[in-house]
C-alpha cells in the first residue's frame, strides 16, 4: 500500500507537523507564516513544521539577486529573505518550506542543504527520474534528452538555528514562465520538469515519496557516528 501523503512516518509524527496543502497559498501569507513559526521554534514555543504547497505565478528575489537577471517581470516579484537569486514559483511546482530546529538536529547548515538535496533526489527516483546534485551549483539537476537541466531549486535561511524556506520541484509547471528571469543566476542551463521528462507526478504522489524518505532526511542532519 502506498504511503498516505498526509501522514508523516510514525517515528516523526510527534516531532514535526506535516502540512500538505491542496490549494494555492499567496506568497506574502506563506512568508509571514514561516517567519512567525521559525521564531516560535527558536523560542521553544512551537513544533517544527514541513509545509508542502503551491503558489500562484510569481518571482522571488533572494539576497544575492541581480536586477539585471529580472528580464521580464510579468508576474509579481517578492523579496524572499533567503539566500540565492531569482526563482520562479507557480502552479505545477511543489514547494517544501522547512521550519526545523538545527539546535536539536545538528548545527551544520552545509549538512542541512546536502540533506535536503538528497531527500529531493530520492523522492524523484521514486518516479524513475535520475536527479543529482552538482558541486558548486546549488539545486537539483537531471538529464533532459541528453542536455543537463535543472528540475529543482534550493534556497534556505537559518535564523537562530531555525530554518526557513526550503526547496521547489518542477512537476508540471509552464516552463515558459521561467523566461522572465535568469533562474538562480544560471543562464547556461535550461529548466525542466517531471512532465517534460514524460513522467506524470501529481502533488499527492510527490508528497508521499517525500514522506517515505523523511526518516533518512532527518538522520542525514546529524554527523556520522564515530567508531569506537
Amino acid at each position: 500500500m502506498a504511503p498516505d501523503p498526509h501522514v508523516p512516518p510514525v517515528a516523526t509524527a510527534q516531532q514535526i507537523e506535516w502540512r500538505p496543502e491542496t490549494g494555492q497559498i499567496d506568497y506574502p501569507v506563506a512568508l509571514a507564516t514561516m517567519e512567525t513559526r521559525a521564531t516560535a521554534i527558536a523560542d521553544g514555543m512551537a513544533a517544527e513544521m514541513i509545509w508542502l504547497l503551491e503558489h500562484p505565478p510569481l518571482y522571488t528575489a533572494g539576497t544575492s539577486a541581480d536586477p539585471a537577471e529580472l528580464l521580464d517581470p510579468r508576474f509579481p516579484v517578492h523579496a524572499a529573505g533567503r539566500g540565492g537569486r531569482y526563482t520562479y514559483h507557480g502552479p505545477g511546482q511543489r514547494i517544501g518550506y522547512l521550519m526545523l530546529d538545527l539546535t536539536r538536529r545538528g548545527r551544520d547548515v552545509r549538512r542541512f542543504v546536502h540533506a535536503v538535496e538528497s531527500w529531493v533526489i530520492g523522492a524523484l527516483a521514486t518516479f524513475d527520474i535520475h536527479a543529482y546534485a552538482v558541486p558548486d551549483r546549488i539545486g537539483i539537476w537531471t538529464s533532459d534528452g541528453g542536455t543537463e537541466a535543472k528540475i529543482g531549486a534550493i534556497g534556505v535561511r537559518v535564523r537562530r538555528w531555525a530554518t526557513l524556506h526550503g526547496f521547489s520541484v518542477n512537476l508540471a509547471p509552464d516552463l515558459s514562465h521561467f523566461g522572465g528571469i535568469v533562474p538562480c543566476g544560471i543562464a547556461e542551463f535550461p529548466v525542466t520538469s517531471a512532465a517534460a521528462l514524460g513522467k506524470t507526478v501529481d502533488p499527492g504522489m510527490f508528497d508521499a515519496a517525500l514522506a517515505a524518505g523523511l526518516p533518512a532526511f532527518l538522520d542525514g542532519l546529524y554527523p556520522p557516528a564515530k567508531e569506537a
